[in-house]
Formats: C-alpha cells, structure tokens, sequence
C-alpha cells in the first residue's frame, strides 16, 4: 500500500537596493538552481532542466539518495517557477519502481515603499510503497517520520536560499557593473612602450 508524504515551505526575503533590479538576475534560472544546491550535484541537461543528485537521506533504518530532474524556468516578470520532472532513487529498485516525488515552487519579486521582496512557495510530495518489514509498520508512524524528512530538506534549501541568493545577486552586480564600466570605456588600450 502507497503512503504519502507532504511538506510545505514558504519564505519571503528583503533584498537590499542594487543598482540593477532583482527582477534582471531571476531571468537566469542557473543561478537559483546554483543557489539552491551545491553546483558539484548538479548536471545542467537543457536549457531549463537540471538534474540534481541530493544528499543521502535516512528513512528510519533506510538510507536512500534520490536524483531529481528539475525544471527552472522564468518568466519576463522575474517571477521564477520550479517544477520536478523525474526522480530516481539511485541503488533500490524496489523502491525506485515504487516512488514518485512531486516538487513545485515558485519565487516571485513585489515592491514595497520600503524596496523589493522576494515572496515564495514550495510543496513537496512523495508517494511511495514500502516492502516489509516497513510496510507492517503503523502508518501513523510512517507518515509522521515521512513527513518530518521532507519538511527538514525544505528548511535546509530555504536556508540555503536565504544565505546563498542575495550572495549571488551582490556578485552578480558588481560583476555586470564592472562589465558595463570596461564595454563603456572608449575601448583603446593603453600603450606601452617596450625598449
């Protein structure tokens, strides 16, 4: 029998004033995923799809390490969306032929008077069935433990998120600004004379 599993994550962030909006930087969905996840587990597979290898997660004695293919996409607005398109569970097939994971999200800029914030959502569902000896094990018990697990890998990329985003976005600016300052300089060299 399948046991479901839900979890739901929301966040909102003040994003301090730049000279380029917010709203330019969310048009590249790389760096969120970057931002989210340890670039050395993630494998870009398209434009707008990245396969990201998670941590091993512990299940009461199962030690299970999914692989979810995303897809990142963004829309001219910088309103960001999120949406899982295929999942593995690498080394139990068993569990691998029995497991889906549903993950949706999205992340989204809006002005106050006080600045720009950032406001988002993520739910997370995982349906699987389980062989013995956890399938005799009261579903109370399943569901609570399962649901906890997704709750806290939505708090970890939440924190992630939090720290990792306006990080990036800071260097992003200063780099494009440095760009902008290098492209708008008369283009000539300098000249040196060598004797």
């Amino acid at each position: 029998m399948a046991t479901k599993f839900t979890a739901s994550q929301s966040v909102e962030i003040a994003v301090p004033q730049q000279p380029i909006p917010i709203q330019h930087y969310l048009r590249q969905p790389q760096r969120l995923v970057n931002a989210l996840v340890d670039s050395r587990r993630i494998q870009q597979l398209s434009e707008e799809v990245f396969r990201l290898k998670m941590r091993p997660l512990t299940f009461m004695s199962l030690s299970i390490q999914p692989t979810v293919d995303m897809r990142v996409w963004a829309e001219s607005n910088g309103m960001i969306f999120l949406r899982s398109v295929d999942c593995e569970i690498l080394g139990f097939e068993y569990i691998n032929q029995r497991f889906a994971l549903n993950l949706q999200g999205h992340l989204s800029p809006y002005q106050l008077s006080t600045g720009t914030r950032l406001q988002g959502r993520a739910d997370l569902e995982v349906q699987v069935d389980f062989p013995p000896p956890f399938s005799l094990t009261p579903k109370p018990i399943l569901e609570a433990t399962g649901n906890g697990l997704l709750k806290s890998v939505l708090l970890t990329i939440k924190q992630r998120l939090l720290h990792q985003l306006l990080t990036d976005y800071r260097h992003w600016v200063i780099s494009q600004t440095k760009e902008k300052a290098l492209n708008d300089d008369n283009g000539e060299l300098p000249i040196f004379n060598i004797e």
